[in-house]
C-alpha cells in the first residue's frame, strides 16, 4: 500500500535505540557513524570505529548515498537502524520546509533500495517542516517507530514566539511493521517547550529520551535527558542540562561501550563535534579532547548524524572497498 494513501490517518518516524526494545548488538560489534557534511546536497557519509574515540572517513569521505527524494533533494540528520532481519533502514530530512522525510534501506551501507518520499505531515495543512527523523525497533510491540520534530502553527499557542522565527516544534511520530503501511501521525512528546531532535539510548538495562530544548527567547539550546520506561512514553522528568549552557548544541546520539555511555553531539555554531561520558546518566564527563572526528575544522566536518554497532565484518568490508562512482550512481539493492 502506497503511504499516500494512508493520508489524512497515516503516520511517520533517532539514537537508532529503544526501551528493552533495541536490537542486541551484533557479536565483535565495531561502530559507523552516518553524518552529512556542508547542507546535506551530496548524500550520505560514512565513518567508522573500533573503539568509538577515534573515527576514520570511510570510502575516502565520497557519498554513499545521493538524495533524490524531496523538493530540496537534501540528505541531512541521516538516522541509519539494523534491524533484527540484518537489514539497515535510513530515514533523513529530505528539506528544510518540507512535509515528508526520505526513506532508504540497504544490506551493506554500500548498495541501496530505490529511495521513497515518506509524507508523514503532508495530512498537515500549513504544517512547516519535518526535520532530524529517526527510527528505532519496539521490540515488544514487532514494530519499528519512526518519529521526527514538526512544527505546526498555532497548535501550541502557549510556547509561540519562544523559538526561532515561526517555529515551535513538537515530537510527532508513527509505526510501521513493513515500511508500506503505517499508523495514524501523534504527538510522541510535547515537554511544555519547543523540542527538536529527538533520540533514544538504552544503557544498562534501562532506556533513555534525549532532547533538545530549542528555546531561543531566553536562548537554552542544551540536551537534556528522560528515563523512558516504554517507547511511547509517559516519560520521566527531564535532567538538568548535559550539555553546558551557552553552548548550541543539537543532533544527540549515543552508544554503550562497555560500562560507559557516550553522547555525541554536534556544536554547531562552535563548527565542532563534541562528546560526553557517563556511567550513570547523571554525572557526565567532557571527552570531547579525546575524541577523532575526521575532516574537523572543514567544511567537510561531521555533521549531525548517527553512531550504530555494526558487526565487525561489516567494518572490515567498507574499509576494504572503496566507494566507487558506478555505487555512487546506480545505489540499487
Amino acid at each position: 500500500m502506497k503511504l499516500c494513501a494512508l493520508l489524512p490517518i497515516l503516520a511517520l518516524l533517532a539514537g537508532c535505540a529503544g526501551s528493552a526494545t533495541r536490537v542486541p548488538e551484533p557479536d565483535g560489534a565495531g561502530y559507523v557513524f552516518a553524518y552529512f557534511t556542508k547542507n546535506g546536497e551530496d548524500g550520505l557519509h560514512l565513518a567508522a570505529s573500533d573503539d568509538g574515540y577515534h573515527w576514520q572517513k570511510l570510502g575516502g569521505g565520497a557519498s554513499y548515498l545521493q538524495p533524490k527524494v524531496g523538493k530540496s533533494k537534501l540528505m541531512r540528520d541521516p538516522c541509519i537502524l539494523r534491524g533484527p532481519d540484518g537489514v539497515y533502514h535510513m530515514v533523513w530530512t529530505s528539506g528544510w520546509n518540507e512535509n515528508n522525510i526520505g526513506y532508504a534501506s540497504s544490506k551493506d551501507l554500500v548498495h541501496w533500495s530505490e529511495q521513497k518520499e515518506l509524507p508523514v505531515m503532508a495530512h498537515e495543512a500549513g504544517v512547516l517542516n519535518s526535520w532530524a527523523p529517526e527510527i528505532v525497533y519496539d521490540e515488544q510491540r514487532g514494530e519499528y517507530l519512526i518519529f521526527w520534530s514538526s512544527t505546526m502553527p498555532g497548535k501550541f499557542p502557549q510556547t509561540d514566539g519562544a523559538s526561532d522565527a515561526k517555529y515551535n516544534h513538537r515530537i510527532y511520530a508513527t509505526t510501521t511493521k513493513d515500511f508500506a503501511s503505517f499508523t495514524p501521525t501523534t504527538v510522541l512528546y510535547d515537554p511544555g517547550f519547543s523540542v527538536i531532535d529527538a533520540t533514544f539510548l538504552r544503557a544498562n538495562g534501562r532506556s533513555y529520551l534525549l532532547v533538545k530544548d530549542e528555546t531561543r527567547y531566553p536562548a537554552k539550546k542544551y540536551l537534556q535527558i528522560a528515563e523512558a520506561p516504554d517507547l511511547h512514553g509517559p516519560y520521566g522528568k527531564l535532567s538538568e542540562p548535559i550539555t553546558p549552557k551557552g553552548l548550541w548544541t543539537e543532533g544527540p546520539t549515543a552508544l554503550q561501550i562497555g560500562q560507559d555511555v557516550i553522547v555525541y553531539y554536534d556544536a554547531y555554531t562552535t563548527k565542532h563535534y563534541g562528546a560526553l561520558r557517563s556511567r550513570d546518566l547523571v554525572h557526565w564527563e567532557d571527552v570531547t579532547g579525546q575524541m577523532h572526528f575526521p575532516d574537523e575544522g572543514t567544511p567537510q566536518r561531521m555533521r549531525h548524524g548517527t553512531a550504530i554497532a555494526v558487526p565487525r565484518a561489516l567494518i572490515t568490508a567498507l574499509r576494504a572497498q572503496p566507494i566507487k562512482d558506478e555505487v555512487i550512481s546506480k545505489n540499487v539493492k
